[in-house]
């Protein structure tokens, strides 16, 4: 009888023994083994057979590893490839994963080793199997702001950035850091009457306290030491545009005097001068902190935050809105792209499921660097698992279980049981006591009444009524219906296209 391989492993090696010794490891866990005994002929083997791991010598004669390497990465960029060596240098290993090496071992080969490298190999060919074709989640024009959600709390969010933008009100925009707040003031600035004007931004707690002023109002020569000549202020600057004074909760209560003196009376006076200038500035402040609470201690001026508090937008932080993150992790990987600072066009499915549901101190900033950090080091397509920071595998072998229990939401909601005479009655099982056992039951229930009835193609019946009710729900947003169903979105927009050809 013909044995059945699951699993193509290909040796490139010139040592006879070399081959032996690591296909005698390798068959025993029933793998289909393929043997070349150079990178010329190798590459000839991998081209027709299209091997799942790849084991390939650094030193061989004739064609190089590392040549051969390159040939096979240009091949395709699935190979998975192992380079080996007697060599253990710092050179090879990043030469090796410079030209996109799975991993490399280092010869004379320990057996645990071997298996724990094919393992992994395996599992990262799996991962990347579980992506399913690549389509970006937005268009180009969704991205034009830099600002991505399509969560309820995001779109409200831009509402209010539409309601507010065209108007001439000072706005204070409050979140935590990381969450946004200047992409959310640029917005507001190129939606505005004054985009055609200029934009500025100043941190406030970047620059030091005795220069705070200078740089906000300016100065006239010799109004201080190093005053050599007039400089004039950013609010001079932005006469007829937009200032963004981020995190103004660091400002001094001096300072603070003087830009109220801008919103009340439109004028400001230089450090050391004596003339009154007019300027005509909308006032857009941010900052992480609890103004109120500063107002009550003194710490911030009361008429100053009511000036401010014209109008209030409040940004979520990112666990908040954790469906946004494939649009944010879509969103970074194509601009990475464009800048050819990578060729990442994806996460594995488990990767995506770890990142929604981690609690992200540090929000969107936080989350961007994880991806470029991860996408840096990928050696394919896609973020793996094996290519997320230590912090991230650490939080996720901390909280396996919380990770779980989100991944395992009950497929009934309170109030969505099916009730009337025509269908199976499920109100005896709560969303809270919901197991295995009780929804085998439930389909047991609903593939009777599909038979009474005399129905066919059960399955394609059900899937189509749960795709129906995903879409329903996210109101046709096909990207959270996919992520509810558990499937990638260019699998969704297959069944949608299938439905309406049945009609």
């Amino acid at each position: 009888m013909m044995d059945v391989f699951e699993t193509k492993i290909l040796i490139i090696d010139d040592d006879d023994e070399v081959r032996y010794s690591l296909s005698r490891v390798l068959q025993r866990r029933n793998f289909e083994i393929i043997e070349a005994s150079s990178g010329e002929e190798g590459i000839e083997v991998a081209s027709k057979e299209f091997p799942d791991i790849i084991f390939l010598d650094n030193r061989m004669g004739g064609m190089s590893g590392l040549e051969t390497l390159q040939h096979l990465t240009g091949i395709s960029d699935r190979f998975l490839v192992i380079m080996m060596t007697a060599y253990g240098t710092t050179q090879t290993a990043i030469e090796a994963m410079k030209f996109g090496a799975f991993d490399y071992i280092i010869k004379p080969f320990d057996t645990e080793k071997v298996q724990n490298l094919v393992d992994g190999a395996l599992q990262a060919k799996a991962d990347r199997e579980s992506v399913g074709d690549y389509e970006p989640l937005l268009n180009s024009d969704d991205y034009k702001e830099g600002i991505v959600g399509s969560s309820d709390a995001m779109q409200d969010v831009f509402k209010q950035i539409g309601q507010i933008a065209a108007s001439e009100v000072t706005v204070l925009i409050n979140g935590e850091s990381g969450t946004g707040k200047e992409l959310i003031a640029k917005a507001i600035y190129q939606h505005s009457l004054r985009s055609g004007g200029p934009y500025i931004a100043v941190n406030c707690a970047a620059i030091p306290e005795n220069l705070i002023e200078s740089e906000l109002f300016g100065h006239e020569k010799g109004s201080f030491t190093g005053a050599s000549q007039m400089r004039k202020g950013k609010f001079e600057l932005c006469d007829g545009g937009t200032i963004f004074l981020d995190e103004i909760g660091d400002m001094e209560l001096a300072t603070q005097t003087k830009v109220l003196r801008v919103l009340q009376e439109s004028e400001i006076q230089r450090v050391g001068g004596n003339e009154t200038l007019k300027v005509n500035v909308r006032l857009i402040a941010a900052t992480n902190k609890d103004l109120e609470n500063m107002v009550e201690r003194k710490d911030f001026r009361e008429d100053l935050y009511y000036r401010l508090n014209v109008a209030r937008i409040s940004l979520p932080k990112l666990k908040e809105r954790s469906s946004d993150i494939a649009e944010l992790i879509d969103f970074m990987l194509q601009r990475l792209k464009k800048q050819g600072k990578s060729k990442v066009n994806r996460t594995s499915s488990e990767v995506l499921s770890l990142l929604q549901n981690y609690p992200w101190p540090g929000n969107v900033r936080e989350l961007e660097n994880i991806i470029h950090r991860a996408s840096a080091i990928s050696q394919g397509d896609t973020i793996l698992l094996k290519d997320l920071p230590q912090e991230i595998k650490n939080w996720a072998s901390e909280n396996k279980q919380h990770v779980a229990d989100i991944n395992s939401e009950t497929l009934f909601e309170k109030e969505e049981k099916y009730q009337s005479d025509t269908s199976p009655d499920f109100t005896e099982f709560g969303p809270e006591t919901l197991d295995v056992s009780q929804l085998e039951s439930c389909f047991e229930k609903l593939y009777g009444k599909l038979r009474e009835t005399g129905q066919e193609k059960i399955l394609a019946l059900i899937e189509k009524a749960m795709v129906k009710k995903a879409l329903e729900e996210t109101q046709a947003n096909q990207v959270k219906a996919s992520a509810i169903l558990g499937i990638t979105r260019a699998t969704l927009k297959k069944r949608v296209e299938q439905y309406k050809d049945e009609g």
